[in-house]
């Protein structure tokens, strides 16, 4: 596909609200496990042009099928100074998946950055409640750096049988650049979740019953949590099912303001 052409109507919607487009070159690859890989990348002059903000995501345009289609993946230590940035991909069935185990440094990918954006918790806060799961891992480590010295409470689904409650003795392989405080952990399968053992409260939780089970877990222990936490930040970003329910949860019955709650699905359930 040409720069910018090619992109059916979403480019087209895309282009009216002012996207951006770039091509970025793969200049390296790393399977952090079997299901997780990174590939590391060149920003075709994007990060110039843009600037960076924590959670900053970009949509790639992969080919499905003789048709363009979009996702949109979260940058990871993006260098400005450099022109570089990683991006991880949650290995599944699909282009997006299939393009990320096959590429090798030169390959090239077409991106659009239009609709990111972050703004920082006024009053900061002083706990951070987050949701996630594998699917928007670089976003949760990108938003744990952005919030400094708050303590947050960490929910983080995983296709494993059983969770557990990891508080304060959780090891770390050591940060790469970038990272903030904390390391890499390698518990949950391998996956790289950067926390700070003094101030993170790693709860994870298996993925049953399409997510009921996590915002069953989630639902039991956040009033308790939001009696001692004056200024609490809710993010939430999981499938678009148990996110919007999540969601309306604080939103609605917990009665938390529109601008303490942040909640973006970041995938659909088949």
């Amino acid at each position: 596909m040409g720069q910018g052409q090619g992109h059916g109507w979403e480019g087209a919607v895309l282009r009216l609200f002012r996207g951006k487009d770039f091509t970025f070159t793969v200049l390296g690859t790393e399977d952090v496990t079997e299901h997780y890989r990174r590939l590391h990348l060149s920003d075709g002059g994007m990060l110039a042009a843009t600037g960076v903000h924590p959670t900053m995501w970009v949509r790639l345009w992969f080919d499905n099928a003789g048709k363009p289609h979009q996702r949109a993946y979260t940058l990871v230590d993006p260098d400005p100074a450099a022109g570089t940035f990683s991006l991880e991909f949650a290995l599944h069935e699909g282009c997006a998946s299939d393009w990320a185990r096959a590429a090798k440094a030169g390959d090239t990918i077409e991106a659009t950055v239009q609709g990111t954006g972050f703004t920082d918790p006024d009053p900061a806060p002083s706990r951070v409640l987050a949701i996630a799961d594998p699917a928007s891992l670089p976003a949760l480590n990108s938003l744990l750096a952005a919030v400094g010295t708050a303590p947050a409470t960490i929910w983080f689904e995983t296709a494993g049988t059983a969770g557990t409650s990891v508080s304060g003795g959780i090891g770390g392989s050591g940060g790469s650049a970038g990272s903030g405080a904390g390391g890499d952990v390698r518990g949950m399968d391998g996956l790289p979740l950067r926390v700070d053992p003094a101030r993170h409260d790693l709860r994870t939780v298996p993925r049953l019953d399409r997510g009921a089970h996590l915002v069953a877990q989630v639902r039991a222990a956040v009033p308790e949590l939001l009696k001692e936490t004056a200024d609490p930040y809710v993010w939430i970003a999981c499938d678009t099912a148990t996110t919007r329910s999540l969601a309306a949860y604080f939103r609605k019955e917990l009665a938390l303001p529109k601008q303490r709650v942040n909640a973006l699905g970041y995938w659909r359930a088949a």
